[in-house]
């Protein structure tokens, strides 16, 4: 049993490698409806089903778009750097 914890340890000690592409950037869509929900769990005084699944979609909606429009700047910046 020990042997079987210090192997999956040990797989953790070199960083998994990440490509850049759009199939790749599909799991920030997780990430987001993660730390939306938690976040919303966190923060709202009262929580009800109906509120919750509302402040968490517009924050998860507000997370995804800020990032979208971030990318697009950034890229629109390296376009006009190396042009």
């Amino acid at each position: 049993m020990l042997s079987k914890a210090v192997i999956i340890l040990a797989s953790f000690t070199a960083p998994e490698q990440v490509g850049m592409n759009a199939k790749t950037m599909l799991w920030m869509l997780p990430l987001a409806a993660a730390i939306a929900g938690i976040y919303k769990a966190v923060k709202l005084h009262e929580i009800t089903l109906k509120s919750f699944l509302k402040e968490a979609a517009v924050l998860f909606a507000s997370i995804v778009v800020f990032i979208i429009a971030a990318a697009a700047a950034l890229s629109l910046i390296t376009y006009l750097a190396t042009e």
